[in-house]
């Protein structure tokens, strides 16, 4: 029982990462007031490109690099939702929709594999685990203090709730949310570097395999704050690492179709309990308009 309990710990501590740094992306986003459903795609895009710049750089910068790739995929959001007023989630579902085919043509055209990329150097690790695992666990807090703590998270959390008093201030409701949004998805893309430099040791073509969506699931179970997405991400990753435990401890116990539905089950059955008591910002998904006030 406690070689399970140990192993059941330290897969937790692999499997959280990526969705915490995910959770948060889209927590900073939507208490700004811009839906971002297109987490997955800008975890995609920090995957891939952190894998790539990984064999011609050292790791750890080259989980910028892939930071980087998030953010552009976030602009890309934020100009269509900002800007233009397009709708929030269906800019996000067409950017998860074109990373996909954008990740698998690349992965095709540079490696000419439809799998993978050429293996790199993983991200170095303390107490055997790798650093950016205890990062995301000390991140959350530094989030928190920030949009509790300091004007600007001030004014980003009334951004979500009531734009025009932060007009009224004098400050530019539209550049706040697109700060928001980039921050959004730099965080994302550090999530999916993790995956391809961290997880493992290079990209794959299925990455990241619903993880953003999981952590979107995550961001409202956590009534949109920074410690309660933390906490829903944790418990999602523990349901991965127990599909893992009992696959590898008791393989027959359940059907092999099960185990690997067991983290979007859980999904799922948060959901639906979120439906219950929402607490999303007030003027999530509406768009800002400084001619009406």
């Amino acid at each position: 029982m406690g070689e399970l309990l140990r192993s059941l710990v330290s897969s937790v501590l692999d499997a959280a990462p990526p969705l915490i740094f995910a959770a948060l992306g889209a927590t900073l986003s939507e208490r700004s007031g811009v839906v971002n459903v297109g987490v997955e795609g800008m975890m995609r895009a920090g995957a891939f490109v952190a894998a790539v710049a990984a064999l011609a750089m050292p790791t750890p910068l080259a989980v910028v690099v892939g930071m980087a790739a998030g953010a552009l995929v976030a602009s890309v959001h934020a100009v269509l939702t900002i800007r233009l007023r397009c709708d929030q989630v269906v800019s996000g579902m067409a950017i998860n929709l074109v990373m996909l085919a954008l990740g698998t043509f690349l992965l095709e055209a540079l490696f000419s594999s439809p799998s993978s990329t050429p293996p790199i150097t993983q991200l170095p690790g303390w107490a055997g685990h790798p650093v950016t695992t205890w990062l995301a666990f000390a991140l959350p807090v530094l989030v928190h203090l920030a949009l509790t703590r300091t004007a600007w998270g001030l004014r980003v959390r009334a951004a979500g709730e009531k734009p025009q008093a932060v007009a009224v201030m004098g400050v530019r409701v539209g550049w706040l949310r697109a700060g928001a949004v980039l921050a959004s998805g730099a965080l994302a893309g550090l999530g999916g570097a993790v995956l391809s430099t961290a997880t493992l040791d290079r990209f794959e073509h299925h990455m990241p395999t619903g993880l953003g969506f999981m952590a979107v699931a995550a961001m409202v179970f956590g009534r949109w704050t920074p410690l309660g997405a933390t906490a829903a991400a944790v418990f999602f990753a523990f349901g991965d690492a127990l599909r893992i435990s009992l696959g590898s401890s008791a393989p027959g116990l359940m059907p092999q179709g099960v185990l690997l539905a067991l983290p979007y089950l859980l999904t799922l059955v948060v959901l639906a309990v979120s439906g219950q008591r929402s607490a999303a910002p007030a003027a999530l998904g509406v768009a800002w308009d400084p001619e009406v006030r």
